[in-house]
């Protein structure tokens, strides 16, 4: 591998590592399981159900179905993996708007 190509994915590592701890995970709502959905609205399918006590990464988040839910009511919908996003309106962010960047 020449040096040029080792800087490179030298640097590719140490920014993937600073992502991967600056990532933060929130808590769901406690008591509830959350169906977790293929988009950001009720209208998608729900691809698995997180259980009691879990706590999820927000990587980006959308506009979508309105839901009330135990942290109030909200159309915003936290993108928790690749096509996986849960209502905001269960996650414990500690804040009322976006947190995170808009999918794109």
């Amino acid at each position: 591998m020449s040096v040029e190509r080792a800087e490179e994915a030298e640097s590719a590592e140490a920014a993937e590592a600073v992502a991967t701890a600056a990532l933060h995970y929130y808590s769901v709502a406690p008591g509830m399981r959350l169906n977790v959905r293929s988009g950001p609205g009720t209208g998608y399918n729900i691809v698995r159900v997180l259980p009691e006590g879990a706590k999820v990464p927000i990587y980006c988040q959308s506009p979508g179905t309105r839901v009330s839910g135990y942290y109030g009511t909200t159309n915003i919908w936290d993108n928790i993996d690749n096509g996986e996003y849960v209502s905001d309106a269960y996650v414990n962010t500690g804040a009322d708007g976006y947190i995170a960047p808009r999918c794109g």
